[in-house]
């Protein structure tokens, strides 16, 4: 199956909104990606303390904060992507927490799910979506580079302070 039917496949057959029953499983994808690329430390998403309860936190406010989980044919949570506000640039939604199972990289649904979170932004008003990484993470970068984003200097109200590489994407006025 070719990228972009699999990634339409997922889109409409894979992906819903985190339930409260996904809380522990995509924390443990979360943690399990970031010790990988050794991201286990202080100033990380791996010590937040909504990590455990990511369903309360994105559904506090739907019209303005979406998590979406990607879940496998068999049903089991292989991954997931979460919008939400972004108080430092106007107008912005952040993209957040997107982390797959190592079996779920490289087939298109990372990208999937970027969409996916471009949508929502889009529909919930807002003009841009911001997001900060690392550079440990050098695939998902070249995702993020090759889908339009670009980098910028390092914003005031960050708070991942390990986080070293900062994007933002600027959507097509409509």
């Amino acid at each position: 199956m070719n990228k972009s039917k699999m990634n339409e496949r997922w889109k409409n057959d894979h992906v819903r909104p985190i339930t409260e029953a996904d809380d522990p499983l995509i924390a443990d994808i979360i943690r399990t990606n970031l010790k990988k690329f050794h991201l286990d430390i202080p100033g990380t998403v791996y010590f937040d303390p909504e990590i455990d309860h990511l369903s309360k936190f994105y559904h506090e406010l739907p019209d303005k904060r979406g998590y979406f989980i990607a879940v496998s044919d068999d049903g089991q949570v292989i991954g997931g992507v979460g919008v939400a506000e972004f108080g430092g640039l106007d107008n912005c939604a952040e993209l957040q927490k997107i982390y797959l199972t190592d079996a779920a990289k490289g087939i298109g649904i990372g990208k999937c799910l970027m969409q996916i979170a471009e949508e929502f932004a889009r529909k919930a008003g807002y003009h841009r979506m911001y997001l900060e990484t690392h550079t440990n993470l050098e695939t998902a970068i070249k995702m993020y580079e090759k889908i339009g984003f670009r980098q910028i200097g390092r914003p005031e109200t960050v708070l991942h302070s390990t986080m070293n590489r900062f994007y933002v994407k600027e959507f097509d006025s409509e």
